[in-house]
């Protein structure tokens, strides 16, 4: 039989376990904030009904998310950017043209424009001041320039450009042969579109931003979308490269388990 104080003593080391427990887990979170920030974290939590612990999980599900990515990201801007320079090599005739068009196509004067309600005029130097960058960069590391090094050091964004209009125009089209699996109709309108929700995708997991939400839900839907436009992309350019990258494909496992949080 128990008596009253030990009932009492019971009932003490009840509430002990019970507010080490929620001590342990609130400096769980606390030093979770401190270390990611409470602004970063904020979403999450709301996202989670101020559940501290499905908050944290729900971080590292999107963590994981964007780094399922990185692989397919990796391989396509390797294909995109050898076979945009495939069809500029053969374009230009030449196998350094992104060394030796640094006074050719990369400051024509098509890309210079007056604004004809302000008169201003804007030059777009972007291609070229990428050229140069790399090579400064290049020089500095006490590294040779050559083109290959110079092709390798250009972002996602310098071959996406090249779709552009202006670029494109001056280009005569070429970099879009590199798609020689696009369906009827689709064109370097569709691919840049394509192109330009992969790189801002890409931008953000590279910036630790959230992939996770639709507004103040949890909803991978945009996500998936991003990981469709990389499999379209892919497809046009060879679908031979879809059956390549199954092995490596974890984006639709790992988001199921992120929704399971």
């Amino acid at each position: 039989m128990v008596t009253l104080s030990e009932d009492k003593r019971l009932y003490q080391a009840s509430q002990y376990k019970y507010i080490t427990f929620f001590v342990k887990i609130s400096m769980k979170y606390v030093s979770f904030t401190t270390y990611f920030s409470s602004p970063r974290t904020g979403r999450y939590l709301i996202a989670c009904a101020n559940d501290t612990k499905r908050c944290i999980k729900l971080y590292k599900a999107n963590l994981k998310v964007a780094q399922a990515f990185h692989p397919l990201l990796g391989c396509l801007e390797v294909v995109l950017r050898n076979g945009v320079n495939d069809q500029l090599t053969t374009h230009f005739a030449d196998p350094n043209w992104i060394i030796n068009q640094k006074n050719g196509f990369m400051v024509d004067p098509l890309l210079t424009h007056t604004n004809k309600k302000t008169g201003k005029i804007t030059t777009n130097r972007f291609i070229l001041n990428s050229v140069k960058s790399a090579e400064d960069k290049l020089r500095k590391r006490g590294i040779a320039i050559t083109s290959g090094r110079v092709i390798s050091e250009q972002t996602f964004g310098f071959w996406t450009d090249l779709f552009e209009n202006h670029h494109y125009k001056i280009l005569k089209g070429r970099p879009i042969k590199l798609f020689k699996h696009l369906p009827s109709g689709y064109g370097r309108t569709q691919v840049l579109n394509e192109l330009t929700k992969v790189r801002q995708f890409r931008n953000r997991i590279n910036h630790n931003e959230p992939i996770c939400f639709v507004g103040v839900s949890i909803d991978f839907s945009i996500t998936i979308g991003v990981y469709n436009s990389i499999l379209n992309l892919l497809k046009w350019i060879d679908p031979e490269l879809i059956n390549w990258i199954k092995d490596i494909d974890k984006i639709n496992a790992t988001v199921t388990k992120g929704l399971k949080i």
